[in-house]
């Protein structure tokens, strides 16, 4: 038993009602919906709250949306879990701004143990978490998570705002919030593997942080110069030319775990400081990144996942920055190909969880395995 999923565009006149039909009979879980932020929220969640009367719904705006066709934009996506083969419960944390560790844990762990009495033959458990993405609290929030997770893996995206990166909203509870996250704890009866996937590679250009923000996740000097020049500087471009496509293409790595991990730019802001999508600190070490193209990547990497075992569809996360890559690069058409290859369903991030840690990116999911794939 698989999730399915359904999209449709968002100016359609009954969207919901049409994703419902797409969708099947049900019953179902949960809904996961992730729209496109010129849809209508509320109007959303009260529709879905009838078609859908037996299932947790939740969600959040997105900056592009990955269905049936690869790579979308202005289209709500639905990704169905079945009641027959998944079991859940949702935490809400909101608002970010004033998380209590210790109410946290104490919601997850009623919230596992109440799944595990619910369907303890179910035996695969997965986190499903979805972020505002402007909040800049996603470490903090991660951390305070880890006491009630055990060994629960985590997969999930920061919700986008297209490329305005204003204002991102959640989806719980029969309501949009925003500076808020949703927890999907689910537990699945087929196998299920997540995975994170990163096509950037380290060149032996490294810098240091030698001034930081880190409340707004801002650089202000590297190398002891005014930030953004001196990245600039050391890409030989002007930093007139600074925008979301070198961000995209070039962007500075931090090493973590044994390995390198993308540290998006959000932006260049004043005094020529430079703003990030996850935390920095004065000490950090940078480096650069070499060019390479996330299509034969991502093709090479999920084509190994293919050839050990066929998933019947993928829920993923994609960074926002890697579709402005694809773009850059005329490799838009490429990977639709390849993410409808693999039945890929979700949304372009503002950032990524995976595990314990805040993302920058990369291509996170979970891939889903029917019951009879010999596991």
């Amino acid at each position: 038993m698989i999730p399915v999923r359904a999209s449709v565009p968002v100016n359609d006149p009954d969207p919901v009602r049409r994703l419902a039909a797409d969708l099947g009979q049900g019953p179902f879980a949960l809904v996961l919906i992730f729209a496109a932020p010129q849809a209508d929220p509320s109007g959303i969640l009260h529709r879905a709250g009838s078609l859908f009367p037996q299932a947790e719904i939740a969600g959040c705006t997105t900056a592009g949306e990955l269905c049936e066709d690869g790579y979308a934009e202005g289209r709500i996506v639905a990704v169905a879990f079945p009641a027959a083969g998944f079991a859940v419960e949702t935490v809400l944390i909101d608002p970010l701004d004033e998380v209590d560790s210790r109410v946290v844990v104490s919601q997850l762990q009623t919230a596992r143990q109440n799944l595990h009495r619910r369907a303890e033959d179910f035996p695969n458990e997965l986190g499903i978490l979805l972020v505002d993405g402007v909040s800049g609290h996603e470490e903090s929030l991660i951390a305070s998570l880890a006491g009630g997770l055990g060994p629960v893996p985590v997969i999930g995206g920061s919700a986008g705002d297209g490329r305005r990166f204003k204002q991102t909203q959640i989806f719980a509870r029969g309501a949009a919030h925003d500076r808020s996250a949703v927890l999907c704890l689910l537990r699945a009866r087929a196998p299920l593997q997540t995975f994170s996937l990163d096509s950037t590679r380290p060149s032996r250009t490294q810098m240091v942080v030698t001034a930081a923000d880190p409340q707004s996740r801002a650089v202000l000097r590297i190398n002891d110069e005014p930030a953004a020049l001196e990245y600039a500087r050391l890409l030989s471009v002007p930093v007139e030319s600074l925008g979301s496509v070198v961000f995209a293409t070039r962007p500075v790595l931090v090493r973590a775990g044994g390995r390198h991990h993308v540290r998006s730019i959000r932006g260049v802001g004043p005094d020529n400081a430079l703003i990030f999508f996850g935390a920095v600190a004065e000490g950090m070490v940078l480096t650069l990144s070499e060019e390479s193209s996330i299509a034969a990547h991502l093709d090479t990497a999920l084509a190994q996942m293919r050839a050990e075992r066929e998933p019947g569809m993928m829920l993923a996360f994609d960074c926002i920055f890697r579709r402005i890559d694809a773009e850059s690069r005329q490799l838009v058409s490429e990977v639709s190909r390849i993410l409808r290859e693999h039945r890929v369903a979700g949304f372009s991030t503002y950032g990524e969880q995976f595990g314990s840690m805040h993302v920058n990116q990369t291509f996170t999911g979970v891939a889903f395995y029917g019951p009879d794939d010999g596991r």
